[in-house]
């Protein structure tokens, strides 16, 4: 009988964050598989866990993932860890959960800690409906289609970013979104947490003259629905094509722009549909 595989949540600062079942989990497993074994080590040394620990990331998931599948094929049990938060989350964990997904090997969440969530819950903007963005790419082309596609995204928007690249990000967010509401998540749960509640324009004057420190989340304001102005055939077909550009595929991209803007799902498919074939 094959074993399974637990997608456990790690704290994203505080240890005290840690579940008692997370707990309980980790040091039931037969192994565990960390996104760095230097950080979960002190993780487990903390709580005084001892466990064989093998090294599972975006660099080595090629090789490690399938090796990773075999031992549980074999029967044992494996808890995977991220250095912070829930795995599989804009995390290569991801790429083991389909493969065991599709070996029918059981796979179980273990939740916690998650920033997305925490960011949210504190940001002071609409949480009924949002859209995670992760990390935005460096490449400039790919990048600016990225955010080009979100221009009329009316849910709350989540990115997450590194201190060095923050100024960057926020002045690429006001060239394309204008100015607009913006909670700027620093060091959640750690020692020196801050939420600063403003504008993009507020936030790229502050940060012209203050250094980022601490890892980000940035909580930003969707579009504002044009009262009486609804969207032509012709612009929602444009947003569907933004959408293409930044990688979607015809469907969901039909989908997204449908639920915005109230156009037919069918109309905008066909539309489309025939003008990127010409």
């Amino acid at each position: 009988m094959a074993g399974k595989l637990y997608l456990v949540a790690t704290p994203i600062g505080n240890l005290g964050d840690l579940s008692p079942r997370a707990l309980e989990t980790l040091e039931r497993v037969d192994f565990i598989a960390a996104e760095d074994t230097r950080v979960s080590i002190r993780l487990l040394n903390h709580f005084s866990i001892k466990k064989p620990l093998v090294s599972y990331h975006q660099h080595n998931q090629n090789s490690a993932g399938p090796s990773v599948l075999q031992r549980l094929l074999a029967g044992e049990s494996c808890a995977l860890i991220t250095d912070a938060g829930m795995p599989a989350i804009s995390d290569p964990g991801e790429d083991l959960v389909r493969l065991c997904a599709e070996s029918g090997v059981e796979v179980l969440a273990v939740p916690g800690c998650c920033a997305v969530v925490s960011a949210l819950a504190v940001s002071g903007l609409p949480t009924g409906r949002f859209t995670f963005e992760g990390f935005l790419t460096t490449n400039k082309k790919n990048r600016r289609e990225h955010l080009q596609s979100l221009m009329y995204e009316q849910r709350t928007m989540v990115f997450y970013e590194a201190p060095h690249k923050l100024r960057s990000t926020l002045a690429d967010l006001l060239e394309t979104f204008g100015d607009r509401p913006i909670a700027l998540c620093r060091e959640l749960t750690k020692l020196h947490e801050e939420t600063i509640r403003t504008t993009l324009a507020q936030a790229v004057d502050f940060y012209r003259d203050n250094e980022p420190k601490g890892e980000f989340v940035l909580v930003l304001a969707g579009a504002q629905p044009e009262e009486g102005s609804a969207l032509t055939l012709e612009e929602g077909v444009s947003l569907v094509l933004r959408k293409r550009m930044a990688g979607l595929g015809m469907k969901e991209a039909v989908r997204q722009v449908a639920a915005d803007t109230g156009l037919s799902r069918k109309d905008l498919y066909a539309a489309a549909l025939q003008q990127e074939d010409s």
